[in-house]
């Protein structure tokens, strides 16, 4: 393995609470030294990071790489790739595949798919309920054993309330988070789009905002009782937020994610019928977008996940009603971070970092997400200057699903480190 030498960039690591400029030096993988003025070797692979942000690599606790079962939306190999692209250096994988995540053999075979790859790292999330049906647990102590690093029914709700007590009851055994899909599909059963003024006016069925944050209230609730550990995913709502922050002024084990949809986009766009807006839970109004900004710059909301759901173009090209939920986003989420985000102000660039990098890795208890001597090298070095605009058909992705095409963002990864091994040299993945 290659010594390898960043010289000069910026290295923002929260986890270390360090941001200054300085050189790392890389050898066998591991990190071994931080600091200014390192000599260059002639036997060193350098890299130039001037004017560049070094920072641990990013962690998306929130993926959908759809194999097994869907290889035609996704695969293990153009998931980790597209990854690589954004800046990821792993990835925690959702149960709904097809099949689910309910069996050992299940997260083998993703281990072994994603080491095939050798692009970023997996980290699968087991089922919670058989099949997704929330009628009985998975065998979750086996698939704890065989690698997972949480729970999650996620594309699904745990509608029974004490199939939900006893997820979080069992995992507590094992200090991993529920993820949490809160959704009462009572209330929104046949709806497509935010309830509101622009559903009515465009006669599409409407999702009320409460469908979500009665499930939020009731896994906090829950959470509390049983001194389980519940994960909030793809905070929406205003009011989920409120509930949330309340919930940890009482110390409750309870995490929050939001995606970046979720402040930078409302339902008012959906005027355009673009079935790539279409996701679970919905596109909210303008004030819920504030309450989601507020939520992560006072620490509300934990983790920015990119909730990257991959669909084919034919699956999209339908009646908006028709088509399915979710958008892809791992290679955009730093463009919109530092796009929406850091030029607005709301955040600061380590407060933004720590939520896709030390934030996932706290919660989920895996390595990564600092910069430490002694430890294996997962690092990203970004051009925050950089200008671009979002082409879906560069995406390293399988599929291209985004309303963001022709969007200016600013930000592109110039270098991805796995394991101490570069993967993504000049803005290209290495193959």
């Amino acid at each position: 393995m290659k010594t390898i030498l960043i010289k000069n960039g910026r290295v923002i690591d929260p986890g270390s609470n360090l941001d200054r400029i300085a050189d790392i030096l890389i050898v066998d993988g591991v990190v071994k030294e931080i600091k200014k003025n390192i000599v260059k070797k002639p036997s060193y692979e350098a890299i130039d990071a001037r004017k560049k942000i070094v920072t641990p690599g990013f962690i998306d606790m929130h993926t959908h790489l759809r194999e097994p079962g869907r290889e035609d939306e996704e695969t293990i190999l153009t998931g980790t790739k597209a990854a690589c692209k954004g800046g990821f250096t792993s990835v925690v994988c959702m149960a709904n595949t097809d099949p689910p995540i309910d069996d050992v053999g299940i997260v083998r075979l993703i281990f072994r798919c994603a080491e095939e790859a050798g692009f970023a790292k997996v980290y699968p999330v087991g089922a919670v309920s058989k099949g997704l049906k929330g009628e009985e647990l998975a065998e979750i102590g086996d698939l704890y054993r065989a690698g997972i690093v949480a729970v999650s029914d996620d594309g699904m709700p745990v509608t029974n309330s004490e199939i939900m007590r006893r997820a979080l009851e069992y995992t507590n055994m094992f200090d991993i988070p529920v993820i949490s899909h809160c959704e009462d599909r009572f209330l929104c059963e046949r709806g497509v789009m935010n309830e509101g003024y622009t559903s009515t006016r465009l006669g599409l069925e409407g999702i009320p905002s409460v469908s979500e944050v009665i499930m939020v209230a009731r896994n906090i609730i829950l959470a509390e009782y049983t001194k389980g550990r519940v994960h909030i995913a793809h905070v929406s709502t205003a009011e989920s937020v409120n509930l949330i922050r309340d919930a940890k002024k009482r110390k409750v084990k309870v995490t929050a994610e939001t995606a970046p949809h979720y402040f930078t986009l409302t339902d008012e766009l959906v005027e355009s019928f673009d079935t790539n807006l279409r996701v679970n839970p919905p596109l909210r109004s303008k004030e819920d977008l504030s309450a989601i900004v507020e939520g992560l710059k006072d620490g509300t909301i934990d983790v920015i996940a990119t909730d990257h759901a991959p669909h084919t173009k034919a699956e999209k090209e339908v009646e908006f009603d028709a088509a399915p939920t979710g958008m892809i986003g791992l290679e955009i989420a730093l463009g919109l971070i530092l796009t929406q985000l850091i030029e607005k102000s709301h955040l600061t660039l380590p407060k933004a970092i720590s939520k896709i990098t030390l934030n996932p890795s706290s919660i989920l208890k895996i390595k990564g997400g600092i910069i430490k001597l002694g430890e294996m090298a997962d690092i990203t070095i970004f051009d925050p200057e950089f200008e671009w605009e979002c082409n879906p058909n560069e995406f390293e992705s399988k599929s291209k699903n985004t309303p963001f095409k022709g969007w200016k963002m600013k930000g592109r990864v110039e270098y991805v480190i796995v394991s101490g091994r570069i993967v993504l040299k000049d803005g290209k993945i290495i193959v």
